[in-house]
């Protein structure tokens, strides 16, 4: 789980100085890929532990990971500018590297559309202006596409098992909740007051889900899978209708995330066109 809310930065909010940043240190990895993405890859002198895409991405100087950073390592990458966000393990190393007189950028943010806002203002803070105005209106054009896509399909009630142990899912006012949204299905954990609320299996077995959705982790955990089939009464198992996603693609707030939309999207309507045809037989055997 610690890796997920790793993923989950979001967002910028800042002032940039006039001079472009050239020397980069991204503390999460959807900042590492938002950044190749508009073309400044070679300003990144320093990442974090998951900082995997693009492969070349791998080669950079790790200087930390969710529970820590190193201030000696981040200060001898002599950055001009750290980009981060307020994780609660960070902030005292990342006061100390401004007390030094680093600029540290923290990272805030919760709204799917608002990424194109991000990947502009990385280009502000990198005088790549246009390479990121690009990569913006190709977001924004493919999530409208999506939306539009999947707008009059029928809905589906859908359970989001983000982590199995202790059992988490998404809702409140998640940026995943507003995925759901865009593949027009109804995430069954929508009310809860929380953005990534603790639950158990009988909330799961009271709340009926047509589709269990189960992203795929990279980890170096151990993580106990949920034997699923044991509880036939849950529309999704009784009907086999539990699919996997890629939680690389979906957990980062990275233009890559449209790959991952995209995806659980078109997943989740073979489960629609599955029930969809379950009710045309039902009908059928009536007549």
């Amino acid at each position: 789980m610690l890796k997920f809310a790793f993923f989950i930065v979001l967002g910028f909010a800042f002032s940039v100085s006039a001079k472009p940043a050239e020397r980069i240190i991204a503390l999460a990895p959807h900042i590492v890929e938002n950044l190749y993405a508009i073309g400044a890859e070679e300003r990144i002198v320093g990442t974090v532990a998951y900082a995997d895409y693009p492969e070349s991405a791998k080669q950079l100087p790790q200087v930390g990971d969710y529970q820590g950073i190193s201030v000696e390592k981040i200060l001898a990458l002599k950055p001009d500018l750290i980009i981060a966000w307020k994780n609660a393990s960070h902030v005292p190393m990342l006061e100390k590297l401004e007390s030094f007189g680093v600029d540290v950028i923290y990272s805030e943010a919760k709204y799917l559309d608002k990424l194109p806002e991000e990947l502009l203002r990385l280009g502000k803070i990198t005088g790549l202006g246009t390479q990121a105005q690009q990569q913006a209106d190709l977001f924004a054009k493919r999530l409208n596409e999506l939306k539009a896509q999947y707008k009059q399909s029928a809905s589906l009630a859908v359970f989001y098992q983000l982590w199995p142990s202790p059992l988490m899912t998404v809702g409140g006012e998640s940026w995943l909740q507003q995925v759901f949204t865009v593949c027009n299905v109804k995430n069954v954990f929508a009310d809860a007051t929380t953005d990534y609320p603790q639950i158990s299996i009988e909330n799961v077995l009271l709340k009926s889900p047509q589709v269990i959705v189960i992203p795929e982790e990279k980890t170096k955990q151990e993580v106990k899978a949920i034997a699923w089939q044991q509880w036939p009464s849950i529309p999704a198992v009784k009907h086999q209708q539990t699919i996997s996603v890629d939680a690389d693609l979906l957990h980062r707030y990275s233009y890559r995330m449209l790959e991952g939309i995209s995806d659980l999207c078109g997943k989740l309507d073979a489960s629609r066109s599955h029930y969809n045809m379950m009710k045309k037989v039902k009908h059928d055997n009536v007549e």
